[in-house]
Parts: structure tokens; sequence; C-alpha cells
């Protein structure tokens, strides 16, 4: 995970302990939510002025990392 890792920091004194972009108070569900919300990357970015190109895509693969695990029932 070595470049999500670079951009995406989990600090526990920080936004409660949840992901955010390089160490910024920008969460990470921040991110994914104006993209759900139909916002284009540029409008995110327009939003979030301290947010570079990369840290959207490396949002969009934490969130999809997180979600790609097996799920076991009993």
């Amino acid at each position: 995970m070595g470049e999500i890792e670079d951009r995406i920091t989990v600090n526990p004194k920080q936004c409660g302990g949840r992901p955010c972009v390089r160490g910024m108070r920008i969460r990470v569900v921040d991110v994914l939510d104006l993209l759900a919300a139909g916002l284009s990357r540029q409008e995110v970015l327009s939003e979030l002025p301290d947010l570079e190109k990369d840290d959207i895509s490396a949002c969009l693969r934490y969130a999809s990392r997180r979600l790609d695990h097996p799920v076991l029932a009993a």
C-alpha cells in the first residue's frame, strides 16, 4: 500500500482517529462524500484547496482496499 500509506494517515489524536489525507484535517470520508454527492475531481479540489489530485486517488484506493476483505459467516 506504499503510496496510500504516504497519503492517508491515521492519528488517534486527530479527527477521532479517522483516516485523513497527509496529516491534514481532511478526512477520507469527506473526500468520498463529495464524490458521492456528484462533484467531479476538479470540483473536489476547488472545495478543498489543500488537496492534491493524487490525494483523491489515494482516498478511493484506501476505501476500496478497506471494503475488499473476506467476510466469514457462521
